[in-house]
């Protein structure tokens, strides 16, 4: 067992060396990613998906529905579906922030609760999708195993998702808030939510509405808003807002698409509409925010 000081270093040397290069990378192994920033990020709005997250060095700041979340080597952030939200952080080269996520795969989840065999604790109030918790010497353990992993395409492929079970197991089992363990559920108003977002992303151009959506989820509208805003800190209609306009910005920034086109693309009809909620969501016109997004580089637009 590592002392704490000597397992966070170890976290930290690691890191270190398997996120050498700028920006976010994908891993030998299915799910897992690291990242070195070396330049400070001021607040910038961004839409994550569902992800553990380590942090090796420095700290990460992300805000959601007035709540600010502060995450470092001594906790680790859990974010349980797919939200809109704002990051920040500090760094130079000489102090890079290094991270490593770890995507919820809902499969994993699934066989970490059936292994487990036993019924889970049941919920008090709908938790918050997003939340801090302090890191136990175990889950750190755990850590330091998978990214000793990563040295080894062999280990990476044997051993990888192995270790990423214990890793979901560790956090579903000591998480204060159980956003992932509300997620387990096989009903229940968070898992209903949680489908829901899944479908507004994966099609941002259906025209949903609040009746739609609650009736999707089975709950009545009233239900449906209050568990809505529990879990990701906004009401349905600014969430699904929110989503397509994050999503015309990437088009704009990756593909080359002008405004119009990006408008069309995520389901807006008038392009006046689609330009006054731009501005009015990122302080911005859509042309003034590609310019400064080009300008800033594309391996900042990151989801983490």
């Amino acid at each position: 067992m590592h002392d704490q000081n000597g397992s966070r270093e170890r976290v930290e040397e690691l890191l270190n060396a398997v996120s050498a290069a700028e920006g976010i990378h994908p891993t030998l192994i299915e799910g897992v990613g690291v990242a070195r920033h070396t330049s400070s990020q001021p607040r910038i709005s961004v839409v994550y998906e569902p992800v553990i997250v380590f942090v090796g060095k420095g700290s990460k700041r992300s805000y959601l529905g007035g709540q600010v979340y502060t995450y470092d080597p001594s906790t680790y952030f859990v974010l349980t579906v797919p939200l809109p939200a704002e990051c920040e952080w500090e760094a130079t080269p000489e102090n890079p922030v290094l991270v490593l996520g770890v995507k919820i795969d809902t499969t994993i989840l699934g066989e970490v609760v059936m292994a487990m065999d036993e019924p889970m604790p049941p919920l008090g109030q709908t938790p918050c999708a997003m939340t801090v918790n302090s890191l136990s010497d175990q889950l750190r353990c755990a850590v330091i195993r998978l990214l000793e992993c990563l040295n080894s395409p062999l280990d990476s492929r044997v051993l990888g998702r192995q270790i990423v079970r214990e890793i979901v197991y560790r956090v579903l089992c000591e998480e204060q808030d159980g956003a992932i363990r509300a997620l387990a559920y096989k009903s229940g108003h968070f898992v209903r939510i949680a489908r829901v977002l899944k479908e507004v992303h994966s099609d941002p151009t259906n025209p949903l509405t609040i009746g739609s959506m609650s009736r999707r989820a089975g709950m009545s509208v009233a239900a449906f808003h209050n568990h809505f805003k529990l879990i990701t800190g906004s009401s349905p209609l600014q969430y699904v807002k929110r989503i397509r306009l994050d999503r015309a910005k990437r088009l704009m920034i990756h593909d080359g698409c002008n405004a119009s086109t990006a408008a069309r693309a995520v389901g807006y009809e008038s392009a006046s509409q689609f330009s006054r909620e731009y501005k009015r969501q990122f302080g911005v016109t859509p042309t003034e925010s590609v310019e400064r997004l080009r300008e800033f580089g594309k391996g900042n637009l990151t989801r983490r």
